[in-house]
């Protein structure tokens, strides 16, 4: 069988064909070559160049976050110390607040102490003072009734004599 040209037809795969080998060896060294060079001339020399830059973020980000971390702790400790001293400050307040006010209840409570006891004292002078003009009136309202009783009984009373009786009964 013949073809067109007047050559035999190949049999089997062409990549088998012995006769082709040498060729197909130098387009594989070629093509392995080439590969080689665009490789390391390149490719690897890019990924090299991200594999540092990512390293290089990488140790970055890693140092940024230890001075965050440091400051977030000496943050913290500045506010521990600033709520302390709040808290200080605040107790301190509330001691002067409650002095304050018991030194305005003490005034008040002396106040009024001082207002009470004058109006007892008031109060004493006029229940004494009511008493002697009670007394006064008792012994006029008994040197009345008397007088007048002596006056209803018939008799003529000396004004001496009944105060003298009066007082006399009164006493005792």
């Amino acid at each position: 069988m013949a073809t067109e040209h007047g050559a035999a037809p190949a049999v089997g795969m062409p990549q088998l064909d012995t006769t082709t080998y040498a060729n197909q060896i130098f387009w594989l060294a070629i093509a392995l070559v080439a590969i080689y060079l665009i490789l390391t001339r390149i490719a690897l020399p890019r990924i090299a160049a991200v594999l540092s830059e990512r390293k290089g973020t990488i140790t970055n980000d890693l140092l940024m976050a230890e001075e965050l971390k440091s400051k977030a702790k000496a943050a913290e400790a500045a506010y521990n110390e600033a709520l302390a001293q709040a808290r200080a400050e605040a107790g301190r307040i509330v001691a002067e607040a409650r002095a304050a006010i018991q030194r305005d209840l003490d005034a008040a409570t002396a106040k009024a102490d001082a207002e009470i006891a004058a109006k007892l004292a008031q109060s004493e002078a006029r229940i004494a003072e009511i008493r002697a003009t009670a007394a006064d009136s008792v012994v006029a309202v008994a040197t009345d009734t008397a007088e007048a009783l002596v006056a209803a009984l018939g008799g003529r009373a000396d004004a001496a004599m009944v105060a003298a009786a009066v007082a006399g009964r009164i006493k005792g």
